[in-house]
């Protein structure tokens, strides 16, 4: 029952946080942040054990728990949780975390509203690295794109309405050729084995011709890639970042775009091994030309956010690469980087957030020289910078690494392009950094620095990404299962 109680500690608490904001703002936010902070104790509980559980023979999954829902359309109520979903998962609370600790003085109107949906969406991430039953993931998908728009329209900054519209219409109508794809699974089993299900483990290894393994395939494909972003179908994210208040940045960068990059892991390698090998060429061009378009553009932004935003998608472009290298060092790699890119590019948002509260722009132009006014943000945000570019002994070093290391295997002149893109990365981090807070204060700038809550929130993420970069170990342990399996529903080389 733990798998549910983490969904239901969410969406109770959201629900309670509203109804608690009538008597009291604070309030609210005090509920809220209870209500992830049990989660995360209850997912430190699960990872405790994690390591017991998956030296068990035959264990794929550290927890579970199946119901029946829907006999007659072989539907069930199906949640599942092995190291690469805990990870995930983990992560999701932690950001969480921090979403409403960066958001604390932010957020003033509809405050009980806004951490109801700020929980919903966090409700429904952890529902899609859990389900395991494909009606149910479907649920869980459409579940995170409604608080999610809420988020945005309500709470964003100039043109959140219509930011927000776009996000809506990426990702509802890449969405349903995802359900279509589903149903077309759905079908197309029961046909090969006289069985209606959803169920992944049943799915898995379905007879399918070639040529309908493909299109199924870039069903599934197109709506992960919507969510990553993969070039070009990344033009919703520069927009949504922008408008999105802090929370709702941090839970885009940090958690939403890695459901797309798990939705591949897990769905369309392992269900579509031979379809997913004939479109490796495709899936390794698209991931290089992200990682060098996003630098790229991320340098000329002139809008702090927007270039923040950019970078994701340079860095998710390594996931691309690292999951269709095809080979277990890659594997790790893109896994690595979708961890630490939730950490850096989060601290980048909240960091960028704090400026735009206490100077009221996001215009490169109008900062300069805060160094010596705001040192101790000034130092965060060049610490966090570094972590982006990939500075050795910080996590997305191993990350990005990992999956150059791997991918040069098979594919060495992708490797090598993506290899620019990274030094394409210092040339954007350096801008940002020398654009806020180098130079001379020409605008007479004179702000308050990093107040104690907020710090809180910027070590906790230095320290994480300390940790991932110098030890990395205990996590590549606990996703290391996981992937095995991985080799045998798709064989995946080592």
């Amino acid at each position: 029952m733990i798998l549910v109680w983490f969904i239901a500690i969410l969406l109770g608490g959201g629900i309670l946080a509203a109804v608690a904001a009538r008597v009291s703002a604070a309030a609210a936010r005090w509920i809220a942040l209870a209500a992830i902070a049990a989660d995360f104790a209850l997912g430190l509980l699960l990872w405790t054990g994690a390591e017991r559980t998956s030296m068990a023979p035959d264990s794929r999954w550290i927890e579970q728990v199946n119901w029946t829902w829907i006999p007659q359309f072989g539907i069930h109520f199906h949640f599942a949780v092995d190291g690469l979903s805990l990870l995930l998962m983990m992560l999701t609370f932690f950001l969480g975390i921090l979403a409403v600790l960066a958001s604390w003085t932010e957020i003033t109107e509809n405050v009980g509203f806004f951490h109801l949906n700020l929980l919903w969406v966090l409700a429904g991430v952890v529902s899609v690295f859990l389900a395991m039953d494909l009606f149910l993931f479907y649920f869980a998908w459409e579940l995170m794109l409604v608080p999610m728009y809420f988020l945005i329209a309500m709470w964003g900054h100039e043109r959140r309405v219509y930011a927000a519209i776009k996000f809506f219409l990426f990702t509802q109508l890449s969405g349903l050729l995802m359900l279509v794809a589903i149903l077309a699974l759905y079908f197309l089993h029961y046909a090969s084995t006289g069985v209606y299900t959803f169920q992944y483990d049943q799915l898995l290894g379905t007879a399918l011709p070639p040529r309908t393994e493909f299109w199924i395939m870039l069903g599934f494909f197109i709506a992960f890639a919507v969510k990553l972003p993969v070039f070009p179908l990344h033009t919703w994210l520069p927009d949504a970042h922008t408008e999105a208040p802090t929370a709702g940045s941090i839970v885009l960068a940090g958690l939403l775009l890695k459901t797309g990059g798990y939705g591949i892991l897990r769905f369309v390698v392992p269900l579509f091994p031979n379809a997913a090998r004939e479109f490796t060429p495709i899936a390794m061009t698209l991931g290089v030309v992200g990682i060098l378009y996003g630098a790229i553009l991320a340098f000329a932004q002139a809008d702090l956010k927007r270039l923040v935003a950019y970078t994701s998608v340079s860095h998710l472009g390594f996931v691309l690469v690292g999951i269709f290298a095809w080979n277990e060092l890659a594997l790790q790699g893109a896994v690595m980087t979708m961890l630490c890119h939730g950490i850096s590019t989060g601290a980048l948002f909240v960091l960028a957030g704090a400026l735009q509260e206490r100077l009221h722009t996001r215009e490169l132009s109008r900062m300069g020289g805060l160094w010596t006014t705001i040192p101790r943000l000034s130092g965060a945000g060049l610490f966090f910078a570094l972590a982006s570019l990939g500075l050795p002994g910080l996590g997305d070093f191993v990350g990005e690494f990992l999956v150059l290391f791997g991918a040069f295997r098979s594919h060495p002149l992708i490797t090598i392009l993506a290899t620019i893109g990274v030094l394409f990365a210092t040339f954007y981090a350096l801008r940002l950094v020398q654009r806020a807070f180098h130079g001379e204060n020409v605008h007479r700038l004179s702000v308050r620095d990093l107040v104690p809550r907020e710090w809180v929130v910027v070590a906790l993420m230095a320290v994480s990404l300390l940790w991932l970069g110098l030890y990395p170990r205990p996590v590549l342990d606990t996703f290391s299962p996981a992937i095995d399996h991985l080799h045998v529903a798709a064989g995946v080389g080592r």
